[in-house]
């Protein structure tokens, strides 16, 4: 039995996600499954899954699959500042670590 990889439990969150938005028009599940991902991960999180992507095949939801080719929102998410800079720890950074 092979190991779980990194990439694998980044799949199965991003995975988790599209199942939430399921029941949405296409376009607003991938917006969704964009927007969640863009919002609460960090770019290291982002790049692994995405360079990781191609290789998973249909493990990975279509809708993970678009969501995570598409172009990036021009919103960012209020994790992304806080992960940069350590200053603003508290101002809609998760302290969950």
């Amino acid at each position: 039995m092979s190991a779980v990889t990194q990439e694998d439990k980044l799949l199965r969150m991003a995975n988790q996600i599209a199942t939430f938005f399921r029941s949405y028009p296409e376009d607003e599940a991938v917006a969704g499954v964009q927007k969640h991902i863009t919002a609460f991960w960090t770019p290291r999180m982002v790049d692994r899954l995405s360079a990781a992507l191609p290789d998973m095949g249909e493990r990975a939801d279509i809708l993970v699959r678009r969501a995570i080719r598409g172009p990036e929102t021009a919103e960012e998410g209020p994790v992304r500042p806080a992960t940069r800079d350590p200053q603003k720890l508290g101002e809609g950074a998760s302290d969950a670590g």
